[in-house]
């Protein structure tokens, strides 16, 4: 689409008049079926209304459809919508920083996609956010390659050339990593939810016999009964895993082209995620708890651009060597991930088991008191004292985790230990120094060092550094940035 051509406003494509209907009418659903409820207690009476009730939401997806329009002309993206109430958005071409092109199933049945344009806002709205939900997938791309061209370096093709061979793919072996991630945890808790709702909604639980079943539990061995349930939890928890680690990186592809790196995955709604070059900061590799432990991890790339201090993912639970290897490719040096890091000294590692032992220390005791001062049975102060070995073990792995790192233009640090993660990040991307320390950290004489960025979660921070470190690692990655603050620096 030229300038010439998009100096007039243009509709999304027809086929959303069979998409925005259809989302209207989910929206008013409850609404529905409370009109039709109604009607049928009243015997029919009253049946114009639940008509009224279609139409009304079918007539507002089509004037949606018929009161949005976009442009994109005189250097800048349009976007006007609404019709009691018109919103206009636009941003200079310039200032477009991503273009993600995201295709629901029922876009995928229709050929559509919906382009979300990124401009480095920092806002969740989303009636703040230029977003076309309904353009055809070719003039999506070409939009796509137009406005991240005329914003500055990055892909100059409608697409991912097919002469370039992935950088990444998805190896359907990946999937194994899937029950040590946290999605298993969250899928379940929400099935769980909306059971809940509509047991509760529908009467279910009386169908259930609550009582019935609690008097059948009362005859189980606690011996049988929580080894079995155990079982079948981490069942449920990993089958609900692995099928959203499917349904989210099915067809993951990671590509370098036209000084771009190009992200496209999912199964029933593909995403195409496109970052030029001179957007990336840096790299973030993830080794949660549980992926650590089978030798797995993941990553996401440090660019400005994304909004909300969103990272972009380039690599999914994956084996640490893929992962590492993806993640220097992204870099162009595999160095910040390989260079050894400077631990953070004694009393660092004294924090460290100060903050973890102490509270379990106290816990210990509360439980202690309790079953002297009360009828609480014994077997916990047994559980409270296991959490005493607990917190020194994750003390211990929290410490091993700590360091920082300065190599070939990246300042390096780490840490964690039940989300531990290394961070990359160009020290020409710093655009500021913060020194932070609580009364706890001056006593010690630790301070904790915040590199801020525009990029990604918008800073990288190194935990309980010694002070003379911590101000050494700043003046060496940025001279003159520091200087200006400190005494020696004026002299």
């Amino acid at each position: 689409m030229s300038a010439a051509a998009g100096a007039d406003w243009r509709r999304l494509d027809a086929r959303m008049l069979l998409v925005y209907p259809v989302k209207e009418l989910v929206r008013f659903l409850p609404v529905l079926l409370g009109l039709f409820l109604a009607g049928t207690a009243s015997g029919g009476v009253g049946d114009w209304w639940q008509v009224v009730g279609i139409l009304v939401p079918v007539t507002l997806g089509v004037l949606r459809y018929a009161t949005t329009s976009y442009r994109v002309w005189g250097g800048r993206v349009e976007l006007r919508r609404g019709l009691l109430n018109r919103h206009v958005l636009s941003t200079p071409v310039d200032r477009v920083r991503t273009v993600d092109i995201t295709a629901p199933p029922i876009h995928r049945l229709l050929g559509l996609t919906s382009v979300l344009v990124g401009t480095g806002t920092a806002s969740s709205d989303g009636d703040e956010q230029i977003s076309l939900d309904g353009l055809p997938v070719e003039q999506a791309r070409r939009l796509r390659a137009e406005l991240l061209t005329s914003a500055g370096p990055g892909p100059a093709s409608d697409a991912v050339p097919r002469s370039v061979p992935p950088t990444l793919e998805l190896d359907p072996a990946w999937v194994r990593f899937a029950p040590f991630t946290s999605s298993g945890l969250a899928i379940a808790g929400g099935a769980v939810a909306v059971a809940n709702q509509v047991l509760t909604s529908t009467g279910g639980f009386r169908a259930l016999d609550p009582d019935r079943l609690t008097r059948d539990a009362e005859g189980w061995s606690p011996w049988i009964a929580a080894p079995v349930g155990l079982v079948a939890l981490l069942v449920l928890v990993s089958a609900l895993s692995v099928g959203g680690y499917v349904v989210t990186n099915w067809g993951f592809a990671l590509t370098h082209a036209d000084g771009a790196w190009h992200l496209r995955r999912g199964l029933l709604t593909t995403r195409e995620t496109t970052i030029d070059d001179g957007r990336l900061r840096g790299v973030s590799v993830g080794e949660p708890l549980g992926l650590r432990l089978v030798g797995g991890g993941r990553a996401s790339a440090i660019a400005t651009g994304l909004g909300g201090g969103r990272s972009a993912l380039i690599v999914p639970p994956a084996p640490s060597p893929v992962v590492h290897r993806a993640a220097g490719a992204v870099l162009r040096t595999p160095d910040p991930l390989e260079v050894p890091l400077q631990g953070h000294g004694p009393r660092a590692r004294a924090r460290r088991y100060t903050r973890a032992v102490g509270p379990a220390v106290l816990l210990l005791l509360t439980a202690a008191l309790l079953v002297v001062l009360t009828d609480l049975p014994a077997w916990l102060l047994v559980v409270a004292a296991l959490g005493v070995p607990v917190a020194v073990a994750l003390a211990a792995d929290r410490f091993r985790a700590l360091g920082h790192a300065l190599t070939d233009g990246y300042v390096v640090v780490r840490s964690g230990s039940l989300d531990r993660r290394r961070e990359a990040l160009e020290t020409d991307s710093v655009i500021g120094w913060n020194l932070r320390s609580s009364w706890f950290q001056r006593r010690s004489g630790l301070t904790t060092l915040v590199a801020t960025t525009a990029g990604g979660r918008q800073c990288v921070t190194a935990l309980d550094l010694p002070e003379a470190t911590a101000v050494a690692l700043a003046r060496t990655a940025h001279p003159r940035l520091l200087d200006q603050f400190l005494e020696t620096g004026r002299r």
